[in-house]
């Protein structure tokens, strides 16, 4: 499944993932792996990965 965070760069918070050098290679998984993050403001939960994704072949 891929997800193309373009257009979440425009919500309040995610500019930082354009505007903070390094900071979207930072990118982890949660322990219960539904989500994946960068830090404390910024996630990307697995519901809408799934809802709003592609699949890949």
């Amino acid at each position: 499944m891929v997800y193309d965070v373009k257009e979440d760069m425009q919500l309040p918070g995610y500019s930082l993932l354009r505007d903070v050098s390094g900071l979207f290679q930072q990118v982890q998984l949660d322990q219960s792996r539904t989500c994946v993050y960068w830090n404390d403001d910024i996630d990307l939960p697995s519901d809408i990965i799934y809802e709003y994704g592609r699949r890949t072949k």
